[in-house]
């Protein structure tokens, strides 16, 4: 059973950064493709960034791009996101998921068989 662990949330002003962490066990992490969500108080769960098992192939919701990178270490079985100048509205519980059956990225939620218990990110104007 594979399971993935965030970490790296926390309070951060308008315009920092955080960096968060998924680290993943119990699975062959490099055959994976990863991906991070996010879900704000009220409203569903939506796509952040995915990165395909080799991450040579990525892909961002418009509303992150330019300023969140997705990465990932086959050989510390994590994925990373990195997110610079933050805004208020990024605030919400930030989740890894790992998709077993993609070797591409997979921007579909349903589509991911495990998911971490998930990270607050609060940013404060």
């Amino acid at each position: 059973q594979v399971q993935l662990v965030e970490s790296g949330g926390g309070l951060v002003q308008a315009g920092g950064s955080l960096r968060l962490s998924c680290a993943a066990s119990g699975g062959a992490f490099s055959t994976y493709a990863m991906g991070w969500f996010r879900q704000a108080p009220g409203k569903e769960r939506e796509f952040v960034a995915a990165i395909s098992r080799s991450g040579g192939a990525i892909d961002y919701a418009d509303f992150v791009k330019g300023r969140f990178t997705i990465s990932r270490d086959n050989a510390k079985n994590t994925v990373y996101l990195q997110m610079n100048s933050l805004k208020p509205e990024d605030t919400a519980v930030y989740y890894c998921a790992a998709d077993p059956q993609d070797s591409y990225y997979n921007t579909i939620i349903y589509e991911y068989a495990y998911w971490g218990m998930g990270t607050q990110v609060t940013v404060s104007s």
